[in-house]
């Protein structure tokens, strides 16, 4: 990992910012590598998940990817370009604009639950901002991690782009490493100790988090629609999404209404748990055995559920469960849940609607179901998040147009299409002399002239 971090390094501080036609070339071999070994891929992180639905991986993380790939390769040109930037007038006449150069290297870590998005969108805003990367995805995906190490190797020199592996004694020192910027995501435990290692190197951090993504369906909306929605955002990858929704509020009288909706959509995608091949497992017995422990004691608590299929713990398959009536202090309504199972939260008005959203730490999504442009810019005024989809779940992820980021403890920075090109860029100012260098005039002895300078531009008059 050193010498592999020490080639980068010294041939970023060595050679030239790549032009746009390297750049281009090196998203074209990134979309390459994956077109050509999407098959090995999917059942590589389906080895890893004890089970995936080959279509989660193919729709999920490399459509998206591919689409980040096309976009930055379309606009990269544009984006690279010089920005003119104005001169005061005193300055006149000279010229100023803003370079936007590589920050050098860059390290990425990626979490188990989209393991190739995850990884490799990151290095797409990387690779088109002229950087190079060095990744580390999770230890808890060792078939797509070996895999991405040899696609990698093939498909990029080293001191371009390669993979390190390894648990978190080997992420630790990665951590360590004098990057010119981390990109991190994964939970907020981890990402203070990926702070704590990067500070005595000042290295800038960017953080992808989670947290408790609210979804609001108002009194105008169909609970039909609203459903479709949810279910899907929420139980797609078994709800191992950070932008998945973690709870739903709904006005009080339409709780039951809007439980058999979801349910009823569950059933119609997953008519059967048991041996489903289109329903992914739950990572790991002890994520798996966490949330078990969660239902039961909400129920305990007097919590009602609604399931539908039969867990399978030897096969990590965890049924999609509805939870009303959770206690408040329960740990359903405390902490990011991270699987298929979503309480509904019952509210009178959307004050008390928001009130419970601003009562927990700023979510990475939030999602409104409302056709009242009243009530949208009511709910948008009043709780802030890192993104927003309206009528629908998880879309604003997939726009590159859009920054993904969160706020507070759901995350630090943006990235995404422009966006990442610019948080992986060196925004360098660059000024250009004219003829006339007044400040060279003004310069000791200072005499009258100087001082007649200074009352003009400080507006001070003589009394």
């Amino acid at each position: 990992m050193a010498q592999l971090f020490s080639a980068q390094r010294h041939a970023s501080r060595h050679e030239p910012p790549p032009p746009a036609e390297a750049r281009r070339q090196a998203l074209s071999a990134l979309e390459t590598m994956v077109r050509s070994h999407l098959s090995e891929i999917a059942q590589a992180i389906s080895q890893d998940f004890g089970g995936r639905a080959v279509a989660e991986t193919e729709l999920l993380e490399a459509l998206p990817l591919l689409g980040a790939v096309r976009y930055a390769r379309r606009h990269l040109a544009r984006w690279m370009r010089p920005e003119r930037r104005l001169v005061a007038w005193q300055f006149l006449p000279s010229r100023a604009y803003v370079r936007r150069e590589p920050l050098g290297v860059v390290g990425i870590l990626s979490p188990w639950n989209y393991p190739l998005l995850l990884t490799l969108s990151p290095l797409v805003d990387a690779l088109a901002a002229g950087n190079r990367a060095l990744l580390k995805p999770s230890e808890l995906t060792p078939c797509f991690s070996a895999l991405l190490a040899r696609l990698v190797s093939e498909a990029f020199p080293a001191d371009r782009v390669a993979v390190v592996t390894g648990g978190p004694e080997v992420a630790s020192a990665f951590c360590a490493l004098p990057f010119d910027h981390i990109v991190f995501t994964g939970s907020g435990a981890v990402a203070r100790k990926v702070l704590a290692a990067a500070a005595p190197n000042l290295t800038p951090v960017t953080l992808e988090l989670g947290g408790k993504s609210p979804a609001i369906v108002c009194p105008d909306y169909s609970l039909a629609a609203a459903a479709r929605s949810i279910a899907l955002g929420k139980f797609l990858n078994a709800g191992q999404t950070c932008v998945a929704p973690d709870y739903v509020l709904v006005p009080h009288d339409k709780t039951e209404e809007l439980t058999e909706a979801i349910l009823a959509e569950v059933r119609r995608a997953w008519p059967a748990i048991e041996d489903n091949t289109d329903y992914t497992a739950v990572m790991e017995q002890r994520h798996f055995q966490r949330l078990a422990a969660a239902v039961e004691k909400a129920r305990a608590g007097g919590a009602r559920t609604f399931v539908h299929g039969v867990a399978e713990g030897e096969k990590g398959r965890f049924p999609p469960t509805i939870v009303l009536d959770a206690p408040p202090d329960s740990v359903l309504l405390r902490e990011e849940i991270f699987g298929p199972v979503l309480p509904i939260v019952p509210y009178r008005d959307l004050d008390d609607a928001l009130a419970f959203i601003v009562a927990r730490e700023r979510p990475l999504a939030l999602y409104c179901f409302t056709h009242d442009r009243a009530m949208r810019e009511k709910l948008l005024d009043g709780a802030t998040s890192g993104g927003v989809t309206i009528n629908g779940t998880l879309l604003h992820v997939a726009q590159e147009g859009l920054p993904f980021g969160g706020i507070g403890p759901s995350g630090m920075g943006a990235y995404h299409g422009h966006d990442g090109f610019l948080r992986l860029s060196h925004a360098r100012a660059v000024h250009v002399a004219g003829p006339v260098n007044v400040l060279e005039w003004l310069g000791p002895p200072y005499g009258r002239f100087a001082r007649f300078v200074a009352d003009l531009m400080i507006g001070r008059r003589k009394g």
